[in-house]
């Protein structure tokens, strides 16, 4: 895999915008990607070693919007979790 597919994007929501300020950042994630895939590339990304990872499979829900059915995808998010000093620069 390269990076690219290892590391999607930052989950950027209240909750995840709330742990940041304990030093835990949250990463979109393909449903293959293992712990030590992902430690790898924070450490080649970002220059930082963390302290641990979670991973968590988000299940596809049913939702009924505007009149109309449909299903939000599911997914998996790592949690990363960094000591403190060490920070991890979004853009």
């Amino acid at each position: 895999m390269n990076k690219s597919s290892i590391l999607k994007e930052p989950r950027v929501t209240e909750k995840a915008t709330v742990l940041e300020g304990s030093n835990v950042y949250t990463f979109n994630v393909p449903k293959s990607a293992t712990k030590p895939e992902i430690v790898k590339m924070i450490k080649e990304l970002y220059k930082v070693t963390p302290i641990k990872v979670r991973t968590v499979t988000m299940l596809a829900k049913k939702v009924f919007v505007r009149g109309k059915k449909g299903t939000k995808a599911g997914g998996k998010k790592a949690y990363i979790f960094l000591k403190k000093g060490d920070k991890i620069e979004i853009k």
